[in-house]
């Protein structure tokens, strides 16, 4: 893994750190080399979340989510957006390429491996596709955790 993926794994709530960093050595292992897993995002605070729903809206650009302050996953550190570095050097989100020449796309590798550790992938989702998120079933509702209190450093604490 690199180091950006392993900065922003340490930054995601406990209790799914050693999951999602299992699951990208899983994927990783899957790809056979020249395609490995980047995290992109993880934990995002809410002014970054501020940041990115005004994008579209109020700042140029394209609209990215519909998810205010608070009102994503992403916010409670339960969620990651990924992309696939090729060779080392060249980011990709296309998701239909098969780098290892095993007759399956690669992110759809990593989208069954994400699923078989119960995470939801964005891209089943009815409207608005997210294609590089995946977020923690029983912890995907954003209503719920924010009624939560938070731990010390800040986490919601759960169980």
């Amino acid at each position: 893994m690199d180091t950006p993926t392993l900065n922003r794994i340490a930054k995601l709530h406990p209790s799914v750190r050693n999951e999602v960093t299992k699951i990208i050595q899983e994927c990783d292992t899957a790809l056979t080399g020249r395609a490995k897993v980047r995290v992109t995002q993880g934990l995002r605070t809410f002014a970054e979340q501020d940041a990115l729903y005004q994008q579209g809206r109020t700042k140029p650009g394209k609209k990215v989510t519909n998810a205010k302050a608070g009102q994503s996953v992403h916010n409670y550190g339960f969620a990651v957006d990924i992309c696939l570095i090729i060779e080392g050097k060249t980011a990709s989100w296309e998701t239909t390429k098969d780098w290892d020449n095993d007759r399956i796309a690669d992110w759809y590798e990593c989208v069954k491996i994400f699923a078989k550790y119960g995470w939801e992938w964005g891209g089943n989702w009815k409207t608005f596709k997210d294609l590089p998120h995946f977020d923690k079933r029983n912890f995907n509702s954003w209503k719920q955790l924010s009624k939560l209190k938070l731990d010390a450093n800040g986490y919601v604490i759960i169980g």
